[in-house]
């Protein structure tokens, strides 16, 4: 039975690909060792999910050509709202509204969620609905970050078909400046021990 990712992934392009260049043996016995369908988000990906602050989205226009676009907020914006979906708050951006407008036409949506920190990396296929407040004002209230000071203009609600933890090689680690701090906190409260008693001697 195919895993789902690679039943949507795996198209005859693809697979002539991997054929031309040694892989298709091993993927195929790859594609053939998992369900046949999506059983849901698991608690580590569910984990990994509420814990970022940003992801990679990418739609197909009408036209054929892709887009990809980094979405960010506060950690947690991206929401795990039961086993098969996750949604977010769509803040104003520059109001070019590319990705509302290929999902409007074609609801497919790959997504990567990046841990760069751990050098993890979780890819989302998925199928998009745009939601407003006019017509969903509940989901919207769901969506919202009441501290976070942006305009909400839609939610997205993604219906998850697949997954896939990917291969960490050749993901440099990146550090935000809230895991920095929390690596030198202990340094600090050192530093500021060792300052206090050094006054305290006269020094």
């Amino acid at each position: 039975m195919p895993r789902p990712f690679a039943e949507i992934s795996f198209t005859p392009n693809v697979e002539a690909a991997q054929e031309r260049y040694g892989s298709r043996t091993q993927m195929s016995r790859f594609q053939s060792s998992g369900e046949d369908s999506f059983i849901g988000l698991n608690e580590t990906e569910t984990s990994f999910i509420e814990a970022r602050d940003g992801f990679y989205q990418a739609t197909v226009s009408e036209t054929g050509w892709p887009y990809v676009q980094f979405r960010g907020g506060p950690v947690g914006f991206l929401k795990v709202l039961d086993e098969k979906t996750i949604g977010y708050a769509d803040f104003r951006g520059n109001r070019q509204y590319l990705s509302v407008g290929n999902m409007n036409g074609n609801d497919r949506v790959s997504m990567i969620l990046m841990d760069y920190a751990n050098r993890r990396r979780l890819k989302l296929w998925a199928r998009a609905e745009i939601r407003h407040a006019e017509d969903a004002p509940d989901m919207l209230e769901r969506l919202q970050l009441p501290d976070y000071r942006a305009r909400v203009e839609r939610a997205v609600v993604l219906t998850v078909e697949a997954t896939d933890w990917n291969c960490p090689q050749h993901i440099t680690p990146r550090f935000t400046e809230a895991d920095i701090d929390k690596a030198v906190a202990p340094l600090r409260d050192r530093l500021s021990y060792l300052e206090t008693r050094l006054a305290e001697l006269g020094g």
